[in-house]
Formats: structure tokens, sequence, C-alpha cells
């Protein structure tokens, strides 16, 4: 058994070379890359990704993972051996459904659809990027119908993110939150004064904001010696190994937020990646345990750390130390009472705690109606700004704050938006947990002490990678299933707090 299952170790590491390879071409297609490379990449791409494919979906991983499955049953079943057995037969099955020539040409077209979507988001012309849109749904939905669904196309899709998940539960779960956010969002929106953000809105230099997004990473943990940071138009956190993490942010002069959570949020997936166990490099299991587990990091650096009244306690007077003529007039209730304004707004990397997940609902509901034909590619700006203008009150003046706002489609993930919701919901759920275990982490937090509550995330989190599914780690980690209610009580309590309700 010994010689078969190092010899299925060999062949994962060198597809995950090749995947790694396409993942830092991807990256560099969103840092550095000059514009005339375009359609080369897409082609070294497709190229690489296609490779990959052939090589996990072959005669001899098949046969290796056949011979296999017996010896498994008498392991450890938490083992990493058998782990790695089990989710490699899991993606495998998955994988042998998936043509190679399909595979290669969603990475050419994605690929190519890029550049073209950042050209029509600068434009604001969905237009422009309409033809490569109706492409990569296409490819989605041959992808879907190759890998079969019980019920819903959607699901097929769902489920390469977020493991066992079904369209008809994120509805249930979206039915739940409705129930609650939106008679919150009633109640505050009656009080909207009672919350004053006016102090983000001045003149901050790039520069220094780029200083502090460093300096804020390495206070939470985050390691420079196997990581980086660049500036991209859409922030996205990518690795390709637990020693080589890189994110990405932006910064916008006259808004001191979306820099500054810009960075929290990718650096909570970042400190996910860097956590890894070195044991599983390379393997299938280096990676988090779906994306709803990812961005649940995500989501708790940058909401219940970054937006906590305890890390502006610690936080501000490093800010108004670079900032100090801006911010001469503030103290530290002032920045975190703004960084909390409830306010319904198009864009959604900048929306607040309360109205984020209608963001996700209403990409949700089009997704579905878009894949399942109820939407054509040409009307998705008017059914995006109807959806809008129904869950948040509002109507996009452009499509570059409607239906071109996120890179995601030009990225070919249909199904991933979902997890964005699925994650704030874990975030609160494992934070909790954390509180429990860590009675002085406010505290802690309020000191800048960060390394008590990420050796926490290391070792119930982190260093699992893919080892368990998303179900079973959250239940591993909290002793209970997938829970709304914790997110639901931390945002009626903080923001009844902050908007003075009953």
């Amino acid at each position: 058994m010994l010689d078969k299952l190092q010899e299925l170790k060999t062949r994962l590491a060198e597809i995950s070379d090749l995947g790694s390879a396409a993942a830092l071409l991807g990256w560099d297609q969103e840092t550095y890359m000059p514009p005339g490379g375009a359609k080369a990449r897409s082609e070294q791409l497709a190229t690489l990704r296609r490779l990959a494919h052939e090589l996990f979906v072959s005669d001899e991983i098949g046969r290796l993972l056949e011979d296999l499955s017996g010896p498994a049953a008498d392991l450890d079943p938490d083992s990493d051996d058998a782990r790695l057995i089990r989710v490699t037969a899991r993606d495998y099955a998955k994988a042998c459904k998936l043509p190679p020539k399909l595979v290669a040409e969603l990475a050419r077209t994605t690929s190519a659809a890029v550049p073209v979507w950042a050209k029509a988001r600068q434009e604001s012309d969905f237009a422009l990027f309409a033809p490569h849109l109706e492409q990569i749904v296409g490819l989605l939905i041959q992808k879907a119908e190759a890998l079969g669904y019980q019920d819903r196309l959607y699901d097929a899709l769902l489920d390469e993110y977020e493991p066992d998940m079904t369209a008809v539960q994120v509805e249930a779960v979206f039915t739940e939150l409705k129930a609650e956010i939106v008679p919150l969002l009633r109640a505050i929106t009656a009080n909207l004064d009672a919350v004053d953000d006016a102090v983000l809105h001045r003149d901050f230099d790039e520069g220094k904001q780029w200083e502090l997004g460093i300096e804020v990473l390495k206070l939470i943990g985050f390691d420079f010696e196997h990581g980086r940071q660049d500036k991209s138009t859409h922030p996205f956190t990518t690795a390709f190994s637990p020693t080589d993490v890189r994110l990405t942010t932006r910064i916008d002069r006259t808004f001191l937020a979306q820099g500054l959570f810009g960075t929290l949020h990718e650096g909570g997936h970042a400190l996910y990646d860097q956590g890894i166990s070195l044991a599983l490099d390379r393997t299938p299991l280096c990676e988090g345990a779906s994306l709803g587990i990812h961005e649940s990091q995500s989501r708790m650096w940058e909401n219940l750390v970054g937006r906590s009244r305890a890390f502006w306690r610690f936080f501000f007077p490093r800010l108004r130390a670079a900032f100090p003529d801006q911010l001469a007039d503030a103290d530290a209730e002032t920045l975190y009472r703004a960084v909390n304004k409830v306010r319904p707004s198009l864009i959604r990397v900048e929306a607040d705690e309360v109205t984020y997940n209608l963001h996700i609902m209403l990409r949700f509901e089009l997704e579905n109606d878009i894949l399942e034909g109820r939407v054509g590619i040409a009307e998705v700006p008017a059914a995006w700004n109807a959806k809008m203008e129904t869950y948040l009150g509002l109507v996009p003046p452009d499509d570059a704050q409607g239906a071109l706002q996120d890179i995601h489609w030009a990225w070919g993930l249909m199904g991933y938006f979902p997890t964005y919701s699925l994650g704030n919901l874990i975030s609160a759920q494992f934070f909790d947990q954390a509180r429990a275990d860590l009675p002085d982490l406010e505290a802690q937090i309020e000191a800048g002490e960060f390394a008590p509550l990420l050796s926490w995330l290391r070792e119930h989190i982190h260093r699992h990678g893919r080892k368990f599914t998303p179900a079973e780690l959250v239940e591993r980690v909290t002793g209970r299933p997938l829970d709304a209610a914790p997110f639901v009580r931390y945002v009626k309590n903080k923001y009844g707090e902050l908007y003075g309700l009953s």
C-alpha cells in the first residue's frame, strides 16, 4: 500500500504544480501583465489547465485510487492519508465527467474575458462584455450537464465551491435571513442619522493608506517572507503553496474604508492559506475546506475583528498618527461608529454588514435566472437594476456600478456567490466558539494582541485544509451544524446599540 500511496502523492504533486503555475499566470494577469498579453495568456492558461486535467483523469490515477480503496478502510479515518484518498476519489469522479476540451475552452474563454470585463467596467458598457459572458454561460451549462445534478442545474456549479450544498438549501438560508434582516434594516433606515461616516470621506494619501495596510497585515500575523500584497481592479487572494500566498487590494484616496477593509478581508483569506499544514502541500488537501469556510476567515478579520470597538480603541492612535490633520476632530468611537454606518449601497464590497447579504441574494437569484434561461444576457443589466431596487431601494446609474462591478463572471465563477453569505454565518459561529475558548479575546484585541486568535484558528481550522467537509468542520469546531442564529444575534445586538433600537 505504501508504494501505491507514494506513487499517488507523486502524481498529485505534479498536477498541483501545473495548477500553481496556472494560478501564478492568473495572478500576473490581474497585477502586472501588459494589456497586450491577454491573447497569449489565454492560450497559456488553457494549455496548463488542460494538461493538469488530463493528468488527473488518467487511467493511472484511477487505478491507484481503486487499489487504495480497500486498504484505506484500515487507516485512521481522520488521518492525512485516509482523507487524501477520500477527497481525491471524490474529485476524480467529478473530473472524469469533464471533457479535457471543455476544461481548456473554459480556461481560454475566461482568460480572454477578464481584460474585456475590465475595459467594459472602466467604460461602463455592458455590451462590450456581453458576448464573452454569453460564451462563458454556455460553457458553464455544458459543465453542469457533464457533472450532472439531481434537481437544479445550479447545484452542479455550487458543489464546486461548497460541497454537498444545494440551491434549495441556500434558498432556505436566505429565507431565514430575510425574515430577520429586512425588519432590522427597516428599523435602522428610520434612524440613519444616528451614525455619521463623514470622517471616512476625506483626503487620505494613497501611499500612507498602503503603508497602513501593510502594517495591519503584519499585526494580524501575515508572513511577508511567504507572501505579498499588490493592487488590482478587484481585490483577491491566491495561493501557490502555504509558503507563497498573494493578496491584492484597491485604494480610494477619498474613502478610507475601501483600502483598509479590503486589506483586512483579503488578509483573512491569506492567513488561512498560510496556515494550512505543509504536510498537505502539493496535494488536493492543500486548500480551504470550501469557499464558505474560506470566506468565514476573511469576514471574521474584516468585520468581527476589524469593525469591533475593541479594534478601534487599539488602532485609532496609529491611524491618527498617519493622518493627524484629517482626524484631528475624531476619536476611536468616531471611527468605530463610522466604519459601521449602515447605508444601502450599490457596491457589494463596500456594503455594510446588515445589507451585505441582500447583495448576495440578488446575484444568486440572477445566476439561476440566467442559467435556466429566464433572463437573456442582453437583459442582465435591467434585471440586475430591478432586483437592486427591490432589495436595496437603489437603481445603479450605470453598468460599472451595476452588473459589471464583480469580476466573478469573467472568471467563470457562477455558483460562487452564495459562499459569501455562508461565510458570514460561519464566521459568527466560529467567533462565538473562539470567545468561549478565549475568554479574554476582546481585551486581547483592544491591546493589539492578535496572536491568540490566530493560534486558535490555526489549530481548529487552518491546518486541516480540505481534510474535512465544510459540514464536518463546522460541527467539529463548534459542536453543532451550520446555524444562522449567531450571525443574526450579532448584527441585532451590534446595530441595535449603534442605532438606538429598542
